[in-house]
């Protein structure tokens, strides 16, 4: 008897999870948080599950639309604050942050960044970087993330 209701709890997940599946969106494309950019042509933060993947951000002062002065240690800091903001709408932290992509307009400024970068990363998440020619309005440091919702 037993077996047989094992059986027929499995025929019934089979049976009722795919219509369960299609009540909760699989995937959300969040918003911008930030009123000029709600028309961009992406989305700041991107949920599947309990994972988000947030955007790339540049050392840019949203309330200017224009990059930081101060180089690489201060585009690094305000993109980085950036990220906050963006984590902060979403209920998470840099602490939620499992995977970071880095690209530098230059390796040379490599050390510096990372002088920066590893005062906020107190946990070190994974993270790749490198460098590549033509950062968007000519910044020098755009980092991506990935959270996980615990």
């Amino acid at each position: 008897m037993k077996d047989l209701w094992l059986l027929f709890s499995f025929l019934t997940l089979l049976i009722i999870s795919p219509t369960l599946a299609q009540d909760k969106p699989g995937i959300i494309f969040h918003p911008s948080h930030e009123p000029k950019k709600q028309s961009a042509p992406y989305s700041d933060a991107v949920e599947a599950g309990n994972l988000f993947f947030l955007a790339g951000q540049i050392g840019m002062d949203h309330g200017t639309r224009t990059l930081v002065e101060g180089g690489i240690r201060a585009e690094t800091t305000q993109a980085i604050n950036n990220i906050i903001e963006v984590l902060k709408q979403h209920g998470l932290s840099l602490d939620h942050v499992v995977k970071c992509t880095v690209i530098l307009s230059t390796m040379e400024d490599f050390s510096a960044f990372n002088e920066v970068y590893s005062g906020f990363f107190v946990k070190k998440p994974a993270r790749t970087t490198f460098a590549a020619s033509g950062l968007a309005r000519d910044a020098r440091v755009e980092i991506d993330v990935i959270a996980v919702r615990n």
